[in-house]
């Protein structure tokens, strides 16, 4: 912990968070695997989060980390799941108030409306954490947004942010500088790491590309936000140069039968492979036999997949928005493209394919940066610090 903070052991926290694993997201696997981490230096969290598949029909439930997680809406039609998960938050911050020293709101939401004046009337340090790019702006456009975001103004101890750009929307809607803090979602190196020339050739291998091929690959949601249109035009003119090109779609979502025929359309049956939505393991086994990762998208906080990628070692492949640049620098941990230029694109993608040096070169850059600032045990130092700041200003 930073000097001049006090240690408070074992601190307790709730977080509130509307979605939590097994639902797979950025902000869902964060809630986890922190509070697990935190919860093995003896913190000691409480989660609440909302029902409905693929959550468990319980309303007490400890995770596979041996997490404690309150489920509010189970069993409840999707028209009155919000509610009962906003009353159920309001009922967990004032039977549970002698049992937590921090009220940490992870997701915007309706939970917020009763949530923040509760814990702020008990008396509770607040924190808040945005998860993308421009969702704080959003709050404005309705009447709900607009007095969550009176709230967090008046009364969070902290407004977490992921990048820069972020930064500048928080400061727009009229939260103080000092409470605004950088808090980045962490990454598992030791189990996103690189692996032998040996154990790829046996990836290659069992993932049936040719151990040659130039390989790369995308992570994600199959959804409007990764713009996978451009990533698909841009590929177009990568087969062009290097028709033995490959590039693997790792994922699932809404937009999954659309970029389906899409690939066909473009001619690229040959050249991409769509696997749908992997777990951890089979997300590593694609990432350790690519050459470059690739995430193209318009908007986004922090993505985690692709510091996945480039603790895996990949070089990546990225447009040119906060999110990504503060990751990638051009020619230094992988290409940074024009957004929404597919020329742009497919040239940062040939540069890396024919130069297996500087991919090797950038890939080593991206997996040191990984390691020295967004490995779990650096976030977790960052929460202690943060945590036992906001119990001191209390």
């Amino acid at each position: 912990m930073s000097q001049g903070l006090p240690a408070v052991h074992p601190i307790s926290y709730i977080l509130v968070c509307h979605s939590y694993p097994p639902v797979l997201g950025g902000s869902e696997v964060e809630a986890q695997l922190i509070s697990s981490e935190l919860q093995k230096r003896g913190y000691r969290p409480r989660i609440v989060c909302g029902g409905g598949p693929p959550m468990p029909a319980v309303g007490e439930w400890v995770d596979a980390m041996g997490l404690r997680v309150r489920i509010y809406g189970q069993g409840r039609s999707t028209r009155w799941q919000n509610t009962v998960y906003t009353l159920g938050v309001a009922r967990s911050l004032i039977t549970e108030r002698k049992n937590y020293d921090v009220a940490y709101f992870l997701m915007q939401g309706l939970q917020l409306v009763l949530g923040l004046p509760i814990a702020r009337l008990l008396g509770k340090p607040i924190v808040m954490k945005f998860s993308c790019s421009t969702f704080i702006l959003k709050m404005r456009d309705s009447f709900i947004g607009r007095l969550e975001l009176f709230f967090l103004r008046r009364w969070a101890s902290r407004i977490l942010i992921l990048n820069s750009g972020m930064v500048d929307e928080a400061l727009e809607v009229g939260f103080d500088r000092a409470r605004i803090g950088w808090m980045p979602n962490p990454v598992d190196t030791d189990h996103f790491k690189p692996c032998s020339p040996e154990r790829r050739l046996e990836l290659r291998k069992q993932l049936k590309v040719d151990p040659q091929a130039p390989l790369g690959v995308f992570v994600g949601r199959l959804d409007p936000q990764k713009e996978l249109p451009w990533l698909l035009g841009a590929f177009t003119r990568v087969v062009q140069e290097r028709p033995d090109a490959v590039l693997v779609l790792v994922g699932d979502g809404p937009l999954r039968n659309e970029i389906t025929q899409l690939v066909s359309t473009l001619k690229l049956d040959r050249n991409v492979i769509m696997t749908g939505r992997l777990d951890a393991k089979g997300v590593l086994n694609w990432l350790q036999a690519g050459d470059v990762f690739t995430l193209v998208s318009a908007i986004e906080g922090l993505p985690c997949s692709l510091i996945e990628a480039m603790s895996a070692g990949l070089p990546a492949v990225v447009s040119n928005i906060p999110a990504h640049t503060q990751l990638v620098a051009n020619e230094e941990e992988g290409m940074v493209t024009e957004l929404g230029n597919e020329e742009s694109i497919a040239a940062g993608f040939v540069r890396l394919f024919n130069d297996p040096a500087a991919r090797v070169r950038m890939g080593a850059a991206a997996r040191r940066r990984m390691v020295e600032q967004f490995s779990t045990p650096k976030v977790v130092d960052r929460y202690e610090e943060l945590f036992a700041a906001c119990i001191a200003e209390a």
